[in-house]
């Protein structure tokens, strides 16, 4: 089936996907994800990115960030994947692909999703066990956001801002969200969303950006569509 045109739009929070090919490892050790981190931070600057969090995991990474241009997010996540895949393959010795296609995304409202989507990355490392807590997984931008560092990647959205007066609050006040976690509806909510293209928000949400968007940001209800509704290519 065809795919969907993506979702870019400017100043709007994106959720991104990037999986590697086949679902194999595309950080082999600590190097490869320094490299990683690096070429993040040296494109969203050129490519005016605002990134507000991260996480790195061995065969995927989630980031969430906001482009300054419509057309930034792709520029960027182009830019970072070619001059990775040319890193990884020098350094490990091989030649092909290592994306599993493009990478995936979605558009996020901030004030009922922003910080879920944040909680969901922290608790990724710990889901497919690669770390027994969000704190022990060295890889993310939850170290940054509870204060045991302070990552220069890392923007933070004015939804972490309101969570408290003082950094100190905030820090306690996030921690606090990350500790709660998400129901199991929420985490595939969020999850479909992003592989499927669609946008996560509410009603009104969903109808101011398409306002400005080229096509529809939310799966259609089950039924027969009616004969004045426009056909668009199915979700993946």
């Amino acid at each position: 089936m065809a795919r969907l045109p993506r979702l870019r739009l400017a100043g709007q929070v994106h959720h991104v996907i990037q999986r590697g090919n086949n679902r194999q490892a595309i950080f082999i050790d600590s190097a490869d994800r320094e490299r990683m981190l690096a070429l993040l931070g040296e494109h969203a600057s050129a490519h005016g990115i605002s990134v507000h969090a991260f996480v790195l995991l061995d065969s995927r990474m989630h980031l969430l960030a906001t482009p300054a241009a419509a057309d930034g997010l792709s520029k960027w996540m182009q830019a970072v994947g070619r001059a990775y895949v040319r890193y990884f393959n020098d350094r490990h010795s091989r030649t092909g692909t290592l994306w599993d296609g493009r990478f995936r995304s979605t558009l996020v409202q901030p004030d009922r999703h922003l910080l879920a989507c944040m909680v969901y990355m922290d608790w990724s490392p710990v889901r497919e066990g690669s770390a027994t807590a969000p704190a022990s997984h060295a890889w993310s931008s939850h170290a940054h956001y509870v204060g045991l560092r302070v990552d220069r990647l890392v923007t933070p959205h004015a939804q972490y801002w309101a969570l408290g007066n003082t950094p100190f609050a905030r820090e306690a006040a996030y921690a606090e969200l990350v500790r709660a976690g998400l129901s199991p509806s929420d985490e595939v909510e969020l999850v479909n969303a992003t592989l499927h293209g669609w946008a996560l928000g509410d009603a009104a949400f969903i109808a101011q950006l398409e306002v400005q968007g080229p096509r529809r940001l939310s799966r259609r209800r089950p039924g027969r569509p009616s004969k004045a509704s426009t056909k668009a290519p199915a979700a993946e």
